[in-house]
């Protein structure tokens, strides 16, 4: 069983989503004792486990709708084909016993990454790192990312090179605030290049910085290119210029997002002088 914790919380630590399925309850013969458990990783490899044959077969089938839903679940099982029993699941097995299996979702609430990790992307993960947010961190300056705190991983190399070689989750939210205009630029456009499905992607400029973005971006996209997820200036209009004010802003404005709130005034609906790209 160390074995198995081992690996949950390496799982854990590369920001894997998981699921936990323990026996809780079990009546009669069957294939696996009470407290026995499972876990089940995004890949879908299975470590540990809650008895084999088709009840396991089934978990692990199960685990895959959860684990896109990140949702935990109760279940009642019958291991014996042909019989019914009211709330509970037949099983194909011979053994006529009662197994009841939890199922915990162990994977972050949401993904972040962090493109910068100057005073801003120090704050902005102080913040994040309150909740239950998974938060990666990228820098080439490999003694500003030496010194980053509160991140589940800190990688320091190329901001681009990191998107060539690791991608992003789908679904994640990506901050970038690197050092310079040209290597912001690169990141959301190599995300654009690789068709890449971040539900956020927020980048920290004035409204001078923007246009000259937006007008780069049209050139080498087209006029036509998706930016509806694309949130420049970043944050929630709260007012306040310290990092630790711009990072309560950007952490409103990816938890409005997160919770499908709307009404919000965002910054980016409240620049002057630059057309809507959204």
């Amino acid at each position: 069983m160390e074995n198995l914790y081992e690996k949950l919380i390496d799982l854990q630590r590369r920001g894997i989503p998981l699921m936990m399925v323990t026996v809780i309850e079990k009546t009669g013969e069957g294939p696996v004792e009470v407290g026995k458990k499972m876990i089940v990783g995004e890949n879908l490899e299975a470590y540990g486990t809650v008895g084999g044959g088709a009840l396991e077969f089934y978990a692990r089938e199960l685990c895959k709708e959860l684990l896109s839903k990140r949702e935990n679940r109760y279940e009642k099982y019958l291991l014996a084909e042909g019989k019914v029993y009211p709330d509970t699941i037949t099983l194909p097995m011979a053994c006529g016993g009662k197994v009841s299996l939890m199922y915990e979702y162990l994977g972050a609430k949401e993904y972040v990454y962090i493109f910068g990790a100057g005073h801003v992307g120090q704050a902005l993960a102080n913040v994040l790192k309150t909740m239950p947010f998974h938060i990666t961190v990228i820098d080439e300056r490999k003694e500003v990312a030496k010194a980053f705190k509160n991140a589940d991983l800190v990688y320091d190399m190329g901001f681009v090179d990191y998107i060539e070689k690791y991608s992003i989750k789908e679904g994640s939210f990506v901050v970038v605030c690197t050092p310079a205009h040209q290597y912001d630029y690169h990141v959301i456009n190599k995300i654009i290049e690789f068709k890449l499905k971040p539900k956020y992607m927020g980048m920290l400029c004035s409204p001078m910085k923007l246009k000259d973005y937006l007008d780069k971006t049209y050139a080498q996209f087209g006029n036509d290119v998706d930016l509806s997820n694309f949130y420049s200036p970043i944050g929630l209009n709260l007012g306040g210029g310290s990092p630790a004010e711009i990072a309560i802003s950007i952490s409103s404005e990816i938890l409005a997002i997160s919770h499908n709130k709307t009404n919000h005034n965002h910054m980016r609906e409240t620049i002057d002088g630059v057309p809507h790209y959204w």
